[in-house]
């Protein structure tokens, strides 16, 4: 599937490019470009950031990422693309999915009610993560 994607946008499936879409597909910890780019260094330390930034734009670009903009330019990117809810720490920037039958019936039954075909999904909710208030409450 990666090197399907890669090629199909007219790029070489190189290891670095392999390894750049396996760790961002593979993370459901929401990642930024920064740290997709620490994490292929590892293994691949010549790896540019503009690899970085092209072979995300192809999974994006493929359906296979979504990326999420935040507030102050932040972006992230979630291969998690069944409905689910992002539950994001206003304090960390930790996000969760919250992953409930009860959000993929009520986005599809909004869909339905609106005669709406989408093609794709987010909602996010903001709040204040577990741990954060367990911090908070030792202070």
């Amino acid at each position: 599937m990666i090197i399907q994607a890669l090629r199909s946008k007219g790029y070489k499936a190189t290891p670095q490019r392999i390894t750049v879409c396996k760790t961002a597909l593979s993370s459901r910890e929401h990642p930024n470009v920064q740290n997709i780019y620490r994490e292929v260094k590892k293994t691949h330390p010549t790896v540019s950031l503009a690899t970085i930034y092209k072979t995300l734009n192809i999974l994006k670009e493929s359906g296979l990422v979504q990326e999420l903009n935040f507030s102050q330019g932040q972006t992230r990117f979630d291969p998690y693309l069944e409905p689910h809810i992002n539950m994001v720490c206003l304090q960390c920037g930790k996000i969760q999915d919250l992953d409930d039958p009860a959000v993929k019936e009520l986005v599809k039954k909004v869909y339905v009610k609106a005669n709406f075909a989408p093609t794709t999904q987010r909602i996010d909710v903001y709040g204040v993560c577990g741990q954060c208030s367990k911090a908070a409450k030792f202070k």
